[in-house]
């Protein structure tokens, strides 16, 4: 439901090329990030795979900061492997809601059930 809600081409701004689930492995910290929903801008050859999303899924938890710091995460170890992540917007999908501090963080977009069904 969320990654087809993600290849809508006006959600984060222009057309999604590529819209799946992913894993990044973080040798530094000796550790997976599962990423639910990676949306890829069209790839350009000689390009940088552009990144447009990141989204974790929670269906039945509230997401907080903790949700969106492994997210961001996820777009250093990324950036740091050669993806363009300058524009990558964070988006924590849920359906029991977020709490206050997420919906302060300029980089996160909050997604409920009512923008995912509306």
């Amino acid at each position: 439901m969320c990654r087809q809600f993600a290849r809508i081409e006006d959600v984060f701004g222009e057309l999604p090329g590529e819209v799946r689930a992913g894993v990044v492995t973080d040798a530094e910290r000796r550790e997976q990030i599962e990423v639910d929903v990676v949306v890829f801008v069209p790839a350009m050859p000689g390009e940088p795979r552009r990144v447009l999303s990141l989204g974790e899924v929670k269906w039945g938890r509230r997401m907080g900061p903790r949700h969106s710091a492994r997210l961001r995460r996820a777009r250093e170890v990324l950036a740091a492997k050669g993806y363009d992540v300058r524009d990558t917007v964070l988006a924590c999908y849920s359906g029991a809601g977020f709490d206050g501090a997420l919906a302060s963080e300029a980089d996160v977009r909050p997604v409920g059930l009512g923008e995912l069904y509306g």
